[in-house]
């Protein structure tokens, strides 16, 4: 017969509130997903010639080109800073979003092991 707040054969703690625990950073997972992809990082390169920004659904928003940085002897330059400065605003919007599902996240205390 099962014992209050566990089941019969040993399994120890509170099965509903586990689950409770586990649906709510859910909920807090999905929030917290949606405001993350409602947000824009903006990058620059060369300077500030080239200003690019992107979403948190990781889609390019904008790309902005200053006029000195137009050289049509020198293309190649112009694609590294669009290339340069579009990976650093992915990697601003990866980080922010790694940290905060990360802070979500470690409430379970999977680093070492289940918190059970």
């Amino acid at each position: 017969m099962a014992k209050r707040g566990g089941f019969s054969g040993g399994m120890p703690g509170n099965m509903t509130n586990l689950v409770k625990q586990a649906q709510k950073m859910q909920k807090e997972m999905e929030e917290k997903t949606k405001a993350l992809e409602g947000k824009e990082y903006v990058a620059t390169a060369g300077g500030g010639a080239v200003t690019v920004t992107v979403s948190g659904k990781k889609e390019v928003v904008s790309v902005k080109l200053s006029e000195e940085v137009v050289d049509p002897d020198d293309i190649e330059m112009l694609q590294d800073l669009i290339v340069a400065a579009t990976n650093q605003a992915l990697k601003e919007m990866d980080e922010e979003s790694a940290e905060t599902l990360n802070s979500i996240a470690g409430g379970l205390g999977l680093g070492g092991g289940f918190p059970f």
